[in-house]
């Protein structure tokens, strides 16, 4: 059984469904299979690979913090039409002193999900146990490199810290029979390139998926950029974005927040959801013309992808897939 569905079985295949589905038919559910709640666009790191050290991005996006009324309005009017929020956007979440009662509340109104990522600054175990309890479904835990290469990144946190809490965090799950949170590490590939198998073999034992990701343009410094043909975006079906400050924006990957469709303290999710502008949005990228908006140009996903490496995981050949004219070095 995948331990994403423990508790909510049914409502999780359909929540698959409808993510794979809407896009391809270009369905318009009557509201999105998944809201994104940014409960902060700070954050308490400075990783050298973040479009949060960007110039364009400090002048343009506010730092805050979502206040708990507006959470609690969003998930009053979305409990039951969606089947999952995500914690997440720009910022370090758990950095939101109302995290766990965030939780609490949207499982309290029937969220089948609850998911974040998170740098693990705060997930201690006092932190973790008071989540669970909450009712947290997932956690992914951004681990970039091993020891002095993480140290490097994910200054000032330290290696060991991040590393303890994880193994204390499974043996407290092992002693109480929990599958849930479901636990999730991952990496940028350059950071695990010189050692995946012991990157691999470092967390396997004690979480639930070990994962990477190609090192995206999140600095937007590339300028011989490949795009897919016909390419047209999922997420234009699949989900919605909360800004802490209530701001409403087009997608994930506009992180600058240039294309804003409406504010969630006015505005409810449906509304935005079957807008005018958002249906125009959609339009656009039916018709092939995604390319006049300047957040698509510079989004990961339209991005040409090719197969350039091979690496070996735990005696296991894995295909490493990059994106085209892109360097994989931090």
């Amino acid at each position: 059984m995948d331990k994403n569905a423990l508790g909510w079985e049914k409502g999780y295949q359909q929540y698959l469904q409808d993510w794979r589905d809407l896009p391809r038919t270009r369905t318009v559910r009557d509201y999105p299979p998944q809201v994104d709640l940014e409960l902060s666009s700070v954050c308490n790191l400075k990783c050298p690979m973040c479009f949060t050290l960007n110039d364009a991005f400090k002048s343009g996006v506010r730092p805050a913090l979502m206040k708990f009324g507006l959470f609690a309005k969003v998930i009053d009017e979305i409990a039951g039409k969606v089947h999952k929020i995500h914690l997440s956007l720009r910022g370090e979440p758990t950095l939101n002193p109302d995290f766990i009662e965030c939780v609490a509340y949207a499982k309290r109104k029937g969220i089948g999900e609850v998911s974040t990522v998170t740098n693990g600054s705060r997930l201690d175990m006092d932190f973790f146990v008071a989540a669970a309890q909450a009712g947290m479904d997932r956690f992914s835990i951004s681990v970039d490199g091993l020891e002095a290469e993480y140290n490097r990144i994910r200054a000032p946190l330290a290696f060991r810290d991040i590393l303890q809490n994880i193994r204390q965090i499974h043996e407290y799950k092992t002693r109480h029979g929990m599958i849930k949170p479901v636990i999730k590490i991952q990496a940028v590939w350059p950071s695990i390139r010189a050692n995946p198998t012991e990157f691999y073999r470092t967390f396997a034992p004690y979480v639930d998926l070990v994962s990477f990701n190609p090192l995206a343009d999140w600095r937007h410094t590339d300028s011989n950029i490949e795009y897919e043909e016909d390419f047209s975006c999922s997420t234009l079906y699949q989900r919605l974005v909360v800004g802490a400050d209530g701001r409403i924006i087009m997608c994930i990957n506009d992180e600058y927040g240039e294309v804003l469709l409406g504010n969630a303290r006015t505005q409810t999710i449906y509304e935005v959801w079957h807008s005018p502008q958002m249906a125009r949005i959609r339009q656009l990228h039916a018709e092939g013309r995604w390319q006049e908006m300047e957040p698509c140009l510079r989004c990961l996903l339209p991005r040409k992808t090719e197969r350039s490496e091979t690496a070996v995981v735990d005696d296991r050949e894995v295909v490493i897939e990059n994106y085209t004219n892109r360097l994989q070095t931090l």
